[in-house]
């Protein structure tokens, strides 16, 4: 984990408030990084763009990573990233210490923005049945979709849902949010 005190000579990190983790700093906080996407990410079998803590400061370095502290303890307990589109900010991953408090506040802080102007997200499973019942719209027309996803490949399923594959592997998606239209 990220001890607050090698933080705080980059980053200020007071208790319970997102701050973003200078994009030069990232090489300094991979591993703590890619452990907590890693976590997040575990229980379906990782997160296609992250394979290894170097794609934080590599592959995937043009990210933003935003990080919290929510304890007494000098450990960052989560970490949310995004990537700026045409469209707006696009949540890419979450990363978290498997506590329920660092999933709560992660999950709240993406509902409240997705339902803000400028921002969006593609997920599945579990995070999009719980982004639902938090109140954020899903995306449900073709050409929108497409345009907020301006060249990427889908294969439309209606409803919504398009297939698209990422990192390698084939998934079942749907846009949720405001995004930039």
């Amino acid at each position: 984990m990220i001890k607050l005190l090698d933080l705080l000579n980059e980053v200020s990190l007071p208790k319970d408030k997102w701050v973003v983790i200078p994009s030069s700093e990232l090489k300094n906080y991979e591993d703590e990084i890619f452990s907590l996407i890693s976590n997040a990410y575990s229980p379906i079998g990782g997160h296609p763009n992250y394979k290894s803590s170097k794609d934080v400061s590599g592959s995937e370095s043009n990210a933003e990573y935003e990080a919290i502290n929510l304890d007494n303890d000098p450990d960052i307990e989560a970490v949310s990233v995004s990537k700026f589109k045409p469209k707006g900010k696009k949540f890419s991953a979450i990363g978290h210490d498997g506590s329920r408090l660092a999933k709560i506040k992660t999950i709240n802080r993406k509902a409240f923005l997705l339902k803000q102007p400028g921002y969006f997200i593609e997920v599945s499973g579990k995070i999009e049945d719980i982004l639902r019942a938090k109140g954020v719209e899903s995306i449900t027309d073709e050409e929108l979709v497409r345009k907020v996803l301006t060249g990427r490949e889908i294969e439309w399923l209606g409803d919504g849902k398009y297939k698209r594959t990422i990192g390698g592997k084939t998934f079942t998606k749907i846009l949720m949010g405001k995004p930039k239209v």
